[in-house]
């Protein structure tokens, strides 16, 4: 087995550079089913230096190649570095993710178990991710009740058969902005009958800069992008399974309504609370709290975009 590990990234080169020290530092069974691996770095147009750093650095990363594009989003970049991969197997993780020295080992040990159990390779390894602020020691933090995912196909930690991905037609380089590029391929996997294998033992942890009020401008933008890429998944999927992934439904817009208060509780009338938490030193506590409105920002801008969809096609049609 060849392991080629595919990494997306843009302007994250200090946790980008724990990522790939982590990659470097894999401890591999000698007797295991992994030959060789690889680490495809693409970076998607960075603007501060981590391409420079990398090129300086090169010798510290054996298994790294690098190749660079202009900024085009994630699912465009992940389509690169699956078509220069040289491995049978794609790990698909992101540039903030710092793994365990047997992460690869146990993908590995995963796909080959689950291929043994139902006779097939229609499977994929979906490894654990846990969410932490703790740059300087970010494998320290525990697994939490809210590092929980129902995902089918989330690229944060995967691992699966390169030609799956290539028989499935890779990601839609359609959705550039924030979301969803990853779970809309997850559907075509689906259709495909590719079953989801948990694997906990390939353990990464997803490391953000503790919440502050700076990042609501950021945070809120991203909900809304969130939402006008979810209109884009359900343009591909109109089920009823994508309206309730992207929040289009009325038990949605109820929920997140009215716990906002129908917008009265939002980033200006909260400021006091969740900044006295994060005071406190509980500013995850403050990120949750402000996910009420950030959820209704969401679902405001899914239902602004499918209505703005609808009236194009409308005078389209006239």
């Amino acid at each position: 087995m060849f392991l080629s590990v595919v990494i997306p990234t843009y302007n994250r080169l200090p946790i980008l550079e724990k990522c790939l020290r982590a990659l470097e530092q894999q401890q591999l069974s000698p007797q295991g089913v992994i030959q060789t691996y690889e680490v495809i770095v693409v970076d998607d147009g960075s603007t501060d230096s981590t391409v420079a750093w990398l090129q300086a650095q090169s010798d510290q990363f054996p298994h790294v190649r690098l190749f660079r594009q202009a900024h085009q989003g994630p699912a465009a970049a992940r389509n690169l570095g699956v078509q220069q991969a040289l491995g049978d197997v794609i790990v698909f993780i992101d540039s903030d993710l710092v793994v365990t020295e047997g992460f690869l080992q146990a993908h590995a040990n995963g796909l080959i178990a689950a291929q043994q159990t139902i006779g097939s390779d229609r499977v994929f390894t979906y490894g654990r991710v846990i969410n932490t602020c703790n740059f300087d020691n970010p494998t320290a933090e525990p697994f939490k009740l809210t590092d929980v995912s129902a995902a089918y196909f989330a690229t944060g930690n995967v691992a699966i058969a390169r030609h799956w991905l290539e028989q499935a037609g890779l990601f839609d380089t359609r959705f550039q902005l924030y979301g969803w590029e990853d779970l809309e391929l997850g559907v075509r996997l689906k259709r495909l009958g590719l079953k989801l294998v948990k694997c906990p033992a390939a353990v990464g942890y997803h490391w953000h800069p503790p919440f502050s009020l700076q990042q609501l401008p950021r945070l809120i933008d991203q909900e809304i992008q969130r939402g006008r890429m979810g209109v884009l998944f359900y343009q591909k999927h109109p089920t009823w399974e994508v309206r309730m992934m992207i929040q289009m439904t009325w038990l949605h817009r109820l929920l997140w309504g009215g716990l906002s208060l129908g917008g009265l509780l939002n980033e200006r009338t909260l400021a006091p609370l969740l900044q006295w938490l994060i005071d406190q030193g509980k500013p995850q506590f403050a990120l949750e709290i402000a996910r009420i409105f950030l959820n209704w920002y969401n679902v405001q801008g899914v239902y602004a975009a499918y209505h703005n969809q609808q009236s194009q096609q409308k005078s389209a049609n006239v």
